[in-house]
């Protein structure tokens, strides 16, 4: 959960994001647009007059943290008045509104109207506004970045939406539900948010969407956008997820060449069996993806590449699961992000279901093969960070914890998005890191699997 802060004054608004980066981002962009209508923004504990609250709904677990927050906050702000927007708004609206304490629910669309966070409940408006248009009719993919006018105290990563909705259809996947078909931001609109980000001082910029390999704004596809970036003057551009299929070599070399272009980025495999690849209506099979994973980390020096895994897929066997283990453990990923699958409402796996053509595997089993999964990407994550032991990195800092004795310790992020951190006292040379790339010598294991190293003078 991202919370976006500041001093409190009249007429104010605070926001809270639940979910993805593009819902950060999008948040980020709509405070924006109230600031420079006259608006002041405020800590969320500060009782802002309005509170947005940005959800999520990829699964059914981020909806019921979602409902929770929401009465969270109406709980201890009684006196805002509490909008909530975003995928879980666009797909369930009324049973957010029926919560006691929303005043207007937005959906994914409808939350770029700045004229609804007026909206207040009294006699001639005893009801909640409830605005929230097909994501069928969304015929263009509103610019987003993190905020501009305030940039965030500590903040050096700016989130850069390039693209929105999706057109793939998995069979899991509600995205198309709640944002609907892919398009993408203009390219003389992304170019212009990227410039400013970085006249506002942040130092790497991270593109995101929903499926953002599929941008295209006329002739101009990723590639072409990731060149005209390189000459924006921030020190780090970083590209989120790309769906395999439309990793081409082209993508890859343009990384591999670029010292701008960060080497990393995420390669969602979903599952390591066939068979269950082709029951989500995924766009290929295990052998493309180890291709093409191999062709990525074969051409781009130390390039980190995290898959993201979906666990306990209706109708998947012990065989089938297996098989995945075997598949993933054998593959040259820095990280994994485990989900269990969770069935939504409207999706065509929902269907299958409901028409018992596929079972859902028992809880237990789920949770058991969850964790077997999240074993291994510890393992993972492990095999890759300690190939950096005795190795050098250039840090981005962002964070730092004062410790006993004068010491801090600093932490960011290495290029290949190793978390790093440092300890610094009177040394010359340290002093305040915020923002600062700094090489780092790596000395092993600190927290977790978190790097530790010492500043190079």
């Amino acid at each position: 959960m991202n919370k976006i802060t500041c001093f409190m004054k009249q007429k104010s608004v605070a926001a809270v994001t639940l979910g993805c980066k593009v819902n950060y981002a999008e948040t980020s962009s709509i405070v924006d647009m109230l600031l420079s209508e006259g608006w002041h923004l405020n800590a969320i504990d500060d009782r802002a007059d309005v509170i947005i609250i940005h959800t999520c709904a990829v699964t059914g677990e981020a909806e019921r943290k979602s409902r929770q927050q929401i009465r969270k906050i109406i709980r201890n702000n009684p006196g805002s008045r509490v909008g909530v927007i975003g995928c879980y708004a666009q797909l369930d609206p009324e049973r957010i509104a029926a919560i006691e304490g929303v005043s207007f629910v937005l959906g994914t669309t409808d939350k770029f109207e700045i004229a609804s966070y007026r909206y207040k409940l009294s006699l001639d408006n005893p009801a909640p506004l409830i605005k929230v248009s097909p994501p069928d009719e969304a015929k263009t993919a509103h610019p987003a970045c993190s905020m501009l006018s305030q940039p965030e105290k500590g903040r050096t990563r700016a989130f850069l939406k390039i693209q929105d909705g999706c057109s793939f259809g998995c069979a899991y996947c509600s995205i198309p539900l709640a944002r609907g078909r892919s398009r993408s931001v203009p390219f003389s609109q992304v170019l212009d948010r990227a410039r400013k980000i970085a006249d506002a001082g942040y130092s790497e910029i991270v593109l995101t969407g929903i499926n953002i390999a599929d941008y295209r704004d006329g002739d101009i596809r990723l590639v072409a956008l990731l060149r005209r970036l390189e000459a924006i003057d921030v020190s780090r551009i970083r590209v989120s997820s790309v769906e395999p299929q439309l990793l081409d070599d082209e993508l890859i070399d343009l990384v591999a060449s670029s010292g701008k272009i960060m080497p990393h980025f995420h390669l969602p495999l979903q599952s390591g069996s066939d068979k269950v690849l082709r029951s989500m209506g995924r766009h290929y099979d295990t052998a493309f993806y180890r291709e093409r994973l191999d062709r990525a980390v074969s051409s781009i020096r130390d390039c980190a590449i995290g898959a993201d895994v979906m666990v306990s897929y209706p109708g998947e066997s012990d065989e089938e699961f297996e098989e995945m283990c075997r598949f993933i453990e054998a593959l040259p990923v820095a990280y994994l992000h485990v989900f269990t699958c969770s069935p939504r409402p409207g999706t065509r796996l929902f269907a299958q279901i409901a028409e018992k053509r596929l079972v859902r595997i028992p809880s237990a089993e789920a949770s058991a093969r969850a964790a077997r999964l999240g074993a291994i990407g510890e393992r993972i994550g492990c095999r890759f960070a300690e190939t950096f032991i005795g190795r050098r990195l250039k840090v981005l800092f962002e964070e730092s914890v004062a410790l006993a004795g004068g010491m801090v310790q600093w932490s960011g992020y290495s290029e290949n998005y190793l978390r790093v951190s440092v300890e610094t006292g009177a040394e010359a040379g340290a002093g305040d890191l915020r923002g600062r790339m700094r090489e780092v010598i790596i000395d092993g294991f600190g927290e977790g699997l978190h790097l530790k190293g010492r500043l190079l003078s």
